[in-house]
């Protein structure tokens, strides 16, 4: 695989798993990752993380046969992007 995601850390889309079915079974009951720790915003669990939290192993294992990497790469840009201007437009 040629790209990596460069994550900020905002957690955003680990608050809002109840937008993918790939990630229902990880939802707390509200949406917000069950392995989220709140207070850092980062993954109790990231070494050892599913593929489907994974942005380069998901494409592999889920989304290789669907998009090119560049497509999927720039559409989870876009849902990064997405996340944060609704959570600007919530304030």
């Amino acid at each position: 695989m040629s790209f990596e995601f460069h994550c900020d850390r905002c957690g955003l889309c680990c608050r809002h798993i109840n937008r993918s079915t790939l990630l229902k079974d990880f939802d707390r009951g509200d949406g917000v990752c069950k392995f989220l720790d709140e207070s850092t915003n980062l993954c109790k669990i990231y070494d050892s993380r599913p593929d489907c939290c994974s942005v380069e192993h998901g494409y592999e294992k889920y989304f290789a046969r669907s998009f090119s990497e560049e497509e999927y790469l720039r559409l989870n840009y876009e849902a990064c992007a997405k996340l944060k201007a609704e959570s600007l437009d919530n304030r």
